[in-house]
């Protein structure tokens, strides 16, 4: 014969661990976005402005430079607005 209460132990020991499963999901999704549109702008922008530092810093022609500079200034003028 078993012990009921074993059963209720059991069935309490899975929901801690699906609550635990639940939880790390969570977490290893990232915190939820409130506007995912604005977030994705956000990220494009950064990407950007990422390449931009790239290129400024391979470009040898100094109006390319002055290009980039200007455009470097645009990202951030939009980031801020964000």
């Amino acid at each position: 014969m078993s012990d009921a209460g074993e059963g209720l132990v059991d069935a309490e020991a899975r929901l801690q661990e699906q609550m635990d499963a639940r939880e790390h999901d969570r977490k290893r999704r990232g915190p939820k976005v409130e506007d995912p549109e604005k977030h994705r702008a956000t990220e494009s922008l950064k990407l950007a402005r990422a390449d931009m530092e790239r290129q400024l810093e391979l470009t040898a022609h100094p109006i390319r430079k002055e290009q980039i500079a200007a455009a470097l200034k645009e990202i951030d003028k939009k980031l801020a607005s964000m």
